[in-house]
């Protein structure tokens, strides 16, 4: 399973992920030269994971001694709070790029990973950001999203005698055409089922809307750069043309025409509200990633039970598609800044090491985190328990399967995406037409990189 893991992870690309930190020191008790690290401050990208950490930080200091604050950015806000936690005597050491672009914007701030101890447990090296010999980012999770789904909702509807559509399990979808069928009828009949909609609120909130404009928009641009042969080591993906336009509005339309939310409503909905409409059985579906295991079980008064978590791919009506999986990557690679004291940095390398290379840290990580991680100190038993982890293995497993690689690494700007959900909004409360959505689309990715 582990090589059939790697294999799949050559394909991946990453983008920005959770941890930040920075630390204060005091002078050695010897009286020499070195300094002993007493805090550690980190700046977590993922709201949903932040009482994790406060676990974590307890756990840690109680081993070490070492302190560990835990703050967590808002949600979409990462990239600006780095930035201005940089420009302060607190500046972070521990961060986070999303890949080469990532990289290129922070190489100044990058130190050489290459003698710490969990690069040299990196199962895949060639995994690393690289350049010039030396390492300046480790991945340290995989994780996958599609379209979650609820077995028992999806079990009542197949059971309906009167159901239109001829399909007996949710395994018999495999297309655009069935999904768009089954949920369709679901949506007919939501009243036998008893849910609000199929599909959870399509939430384009500002800066809780990276599961459109991000996320899903990189399957037809996967496809797009696969379709022209694009080495993203080049220039090639500096223009897009859209070609699979149509295919993500089949998508979205039928995520907005079939949801819990009146679609002109759209712009009030944050994340957390569309997975609690999911984990209170308001609906059937959601799209989200393996992540989203923890909103659902942990929300207050949940009606899902975790083996009725399932995943499925996110069809578009593309040719092929039934030999397709679900979206599998990481957007997570580990960053020490250079600028920070020798003693700062070894402090970093040595907090990353104990979360992944101690029975402790690995514990938090598999059970809690949920991360699949990248390491060789993890065992197969290691592996999360959550439900959404282990379909992300079973697709990873797939045989006759092709996952989708995470090319957002390579989008242009935040601007960007966030100019990208202004325009699905306006497309979904009837304020602009979907040809207009494609040509700002690609106008607005070629302007962002002058091409």
């Amino acid at each position: 399973m582990k090589k059939r893991i790697l294999s799949i992870l050559l394909a991946l690309t990453v983008v920005t992920g959770v941890l930040a930190a920075c630390n204060r020191t005091k002078p050695a008790p010897d009286g020499n030269s070195g300094t002993t690290v007493t805090e550690i401050r980190y700046l977590n990208f993922k709201p949903e994971i932040a009482e994790v950490y406060k676990r974590i930080s307890e756990a840690y200091e109680k081993e070490t001694g070492v302190r560990l604050i835990v703050e967590t950015a808002a949600s979409g806000t990462y990239e600006s709070t780095l930035t201005a936690r940089m420009a302060t005597d607190e500046a972070p050491t521990i961060f986070q790029i999303n890949g080469p672009i990532g990289y290129a914007s922070w190489a100044d701030y990058c130190a050489d990973l290459s003698g710490t101890e969990l690069y040299k447990h990196l199962t895949d090296k060639s995994l690393a950001i690289t350049s010039g010999g030396r390492v300046y980012g480790i991945p340290y999770v995989v994780e996958g999203y599609g379209i979650i789904y609820n077995k028992a909702i999806l079990s009542k509807y197949f059971s309906l005698p009167n159901r239109a559509t001829p399909y007996n399990s949710v395994d018999e979808i495999n297309s655009f055409a069935a999904l768009k069928a089954v949920v369709e009828d679901m949506t007919a009949r939501k009243s036998e089922l008893g849910i609000d909609g199929v599909f959870a609120s399509t939430s384009l909130k500002t800066g809780e809307d990276w599961r459109w404009q991000t996320h899903l928009m990189n399957i037809p641009v996967t496809l797009e750069f696969l379709d022209k042969k694009i080495d993203l080591t080049g220039d090639g993906y500096k223009n897009i043309e859209f070609t699979y336009s149509d295919n993500f509005k089949n998508i979205f339309d039928l995520y907005i025409n079939n949801s819990t939310a009146d679609k002109t409503k759209l712009g009030t909905i944050d994340v957390t509200a569309s997975m609690a409409e999911f984990a209170l059985g308001k609906c059937a579906m959601v799209q989200n990633g393996n992540w989203g295991a923890s909103q659902i079980l942990g929300v207050s008064g949940n009606k899902v039970a975790a083996d009725d978590i399932g995943f499925l791919p996110i069809y578009m009506g593309t040719k092929g598609e039934e030999n397709l999986g679900i979206c599998i990557g990481t957007e997570n690679f580990i960053c020490i800044n250079s600028k920070a004291t020798d003693a700062q940095q070894k402090a970093a390398a040595d907090f990353l090491w104990w979360l992944f290379g101690s029975e402790t840290g690995k514990k938090y990580v598999s059970d809690e985190l949920g991360y699949i991680a990248p390491f060789d100190t993890f065992s197969e038993n290691e592996t999360p328990d959550d439900p959404l982890a282990r379909e992300v293995m079973r697709w990873m497993n797939m045989e006759g399967i092709t996952n989708i690689p995470w090319n957002f690494t390579v989008f242009p700007s935040q601007n960007y995406k966030d100019s990208l959900g202004t325009a699905l909004l306006r497309y979904a409360q009837g304020q602009m037409g979907w040809d207009e959505v494609k040509k700002h689309a690609v106008n607005e990715w070629k302007n962002e990189f002058g091409a």
